[in-house]
């Protein structure tokens, strides 16, 4: 591999792989770290990068990413989405397998990841379906898709039909060491609810998905585990009842991990007094409890990682009545900031805050990416903690608008973002 010879010096390097957390110097070549701290022998850069009062940590991991190709172009594709993550500091990409056509044979799943090698941004790592066309029925292949690069297998958001079926998929998969992703939900229990059940969605006069409708598909497959011997990823939870469980879980030493979205960790259902469709989510906002649960579950490490679940969606997608409005948020430019301001709010700390995008993930998925040191890929974002910008179209990335804080003002701007070492995203002063 060949590639340029980069320094990144001035900056705090924080690596909470390998416990370093000092200011030291970062030296690239051919796409691998050369060394960390001390200058090699005969190095030259061609390209120095100065970075006093910034930040250098591995570029960040998402568990949940939608980026809409193949199939809905019209809401985004690999190349507005790929431009986006790394603008946020995302050097890899879990792509989930709703995708149109699903990702649930080999062919799909190399095509993703080889236009995302093409366009040469971010990388994108497919998810495979655990059911044939995400119908909940028929097993799909998952040792073919685990073999064409898939890095997990999930229903997306789609129930299975029953718990035979969950069990014998569990079974699967576990007899090949693939994870599975589930995204709780019982679909009988959420009904047609778009909120979350309780004083907000009354008062609103909308229907409410309880908390019971995560906690039980929760419960239902920690069971299963113990038949199963499967190793079991819970993406993007919402309530406390869940992080309790998982934590339980764990300590039981149960395979299991679990993810939140940046955006459950900031927001709550109080954001819902005007009816705007921009803070429709699935999972919904839930209360302050359940906020402050979840972050006590990533600071305590229950919850592995924080995740993006990036949903572009075209203007249309958002301008009907609340219930009829597509759920989502465009979210990968602003997940380093709303992290950041739970750092300063005390909720945090910087370096397990880092963890949960970096070495986090890149544990759950069984990968040894997340990490800056001698020999490994130069996968690294570069960001300014004190940076204050206001998010707007025209310093966006994604198709999707439709994110809740633009006309906000955030604090913490990807500066810098590089991918086998090479810079794939530089900010300047006018973007």
């Amino acid at each position: 591999m060949k590639g340029p010879r980069i320094s990144i010096s001035g900056a705090r390097l924080i690596d909470p792989a390998s416990g370093v957390d000092r200011q030291q110097s970062v030296y690239i070549a051919n796409g691998i770290v050369a060394a960390v701290g001390k200058r090699p022998d005969g190095f030259h850069a061609d390209r120095e990068i100065q970075a006093p009062g910034q930040i250098v940590c591995p570029g960040f991991i998402d568990l949940c990413a939608r980026i809409r190709e193949p199939g809905q172009e019209h809401k985004a594709t690999i190349p507005s989405e790929t431009a986006a993550a790394v603008a946020g500091g995302f050097t890899t990409l879990c792509c989930p397998p709703d995708t149109q056509p699903v990702i649930d044979t080999p062919a799909v799943a190399e095509m993703i990841r080889d236009r995302a090698e093409r366009i040469g941004k971010a990388r994108i790592l497919p998810i495979g379906a655990l059911t044939r066309s995400l119908r909940g029925k028929e097993l799909s292949e998952m040792r073919a898709l685990k073999k064409a690069g898939c890095v997990a297998a999930s229903n997306a958001g789609n129930p299975v039909a029953n718990t035979l079926v969950l069990r014998r998929a569990l079974e699967y998969a576990a007899s090949f060491e693939l994870l599975v992703m589930v995204r709780p939900e019982d679909p009988w229990l959420r009904n047609h609810g778009v909120i979350h059940e309780g004083l907000v969605s009354t008062r609103l006069g909308l229907p409410g998905i309880p908390e019971a409708a995560e906690t039980v598909v929760v419960a239902q497959v920690l069971a299963l585990l113990k038949q199963t011997g499967a190793r079991v990823h819970f993406a993007q939870l919402s309530c406390a009842g869940a992080v309790d469980m998982v934590a339980r879980a764990r300590e039981l030493g149960l395979p299991v991990s679990a993810d939140v979205s940046a955006h459950q960790l900031c927001l709550t259902e109080a954001a819902l007094t005007d009816f705007d469709s921009l803070y429709h989510v699935n999972p919904p906002f839930r209360t302050e409890q359940d906020r402050a649960a979840l972050c006590r579950g990533v600071a305590d490490g229950i919850v592995s990682a924080i995740c993006s679940d990036h949903q572009p969606h075209e203007e249309g997608a958002k301008l009907n009545a609340f219930s009829s409005t597509e759920a989502g948020i465009s979210s990968l430019e602003t997940v380093l900031p709303l992290t950041l301001g739970l750092v300063s709010a005390g909720q945090l700390n910087l370096v397990r805050a880092i963890d949960s995008l970096t070495n986090g993930p890149a544990k759950v998925l069984g990968l040894t990416a997340g990490q800056i040191k001698p020999g490994s890929v130069a996968d690294i974002c570069i960001f300014d903690p004190e940076a204050i910008w206001t998010v707007d179209a025209r310093n966006w990335y994604s198709r999707g608008l439709n994110n809740p804080f633009f006309g906000t003002q955030l604090k913490g701007r990807v500066t810098c973002t590089l991918v086998a070492g090479r810079i794939v995203h530089e900010r300047t002063d006018q973007t």
